[in-house]
């Protein structure tokens, strides 16, 4: 069996390291094998990554995904994996309605072409909406490593 070290099943799954590490804390990867002290995963593992990165786009949660990995080898999995997407299809039709909409807003507003921001009829008839957290960032206790956005250098002796 081939096994590959964390850094190349990383660099192949395109993750960062520390989301390797996390999604093994998680459980969603097996316990990683040690070789010279380092993390080695057999190379299957790419396939274990890409259903995790599927399901993620697919916008399930990490939990969710734990669950389905949890009971892959059983019979059921296949029975939870459809009730699993059969309730994530309405939410993912919301979150298609809303992009169309917003797409729509976005339009709207270069047609306008004013951009004028103090006196676009546009904005003044637009409704508040609530703040959205920007695409890949949402929020939650799953959030892994490679959705957190990244902080800059801190410059020594910056002041504000």
């Amino acid at each position: 069996m081939r096994y590959l070290a964390i850094g190349e099943l990383a660099r192949q799954a395109g993750l960062r390291p520390s989301a390797l590490r996390y999604y093994e804390s998680l459980g969603l990867l097996p316990a990683a094998r040690r070789e010279g002290g380092r993390r080695v995963w057999p190379a299957a593992t790419l396939r274990r990554l890409a259903l995790i990165r599927m399901s993620r786009r697919a916008g399930f949660t990490l939990a969710e995904i734990r669950r389905l990995l949890d009971d892959a080898p059983d019979r059921g999995a296949t029975r939870q994996w459809r009730e699993l997407a059969e309730r994530k299809l309405p939410e993912l039709d919301r979150v298609v309605r809303e992009t169309q909409q917003l797409r729509a807003a976005v339009a709207a507003c270069l047609a306008c072409g004013c951009m004028n921001f103090t006196d676009c009829e546009l904005l003044s008839a637009a409704p508040a909406a609530p703040a959205a957290p920007a695409a890949g960032f949402e929020q939650g206790p799953e959030q892994g490593p490679e959705q957190r956005p990244r902080q800059g250098p801190k410059q020594a002796g910056a002041s504000s």
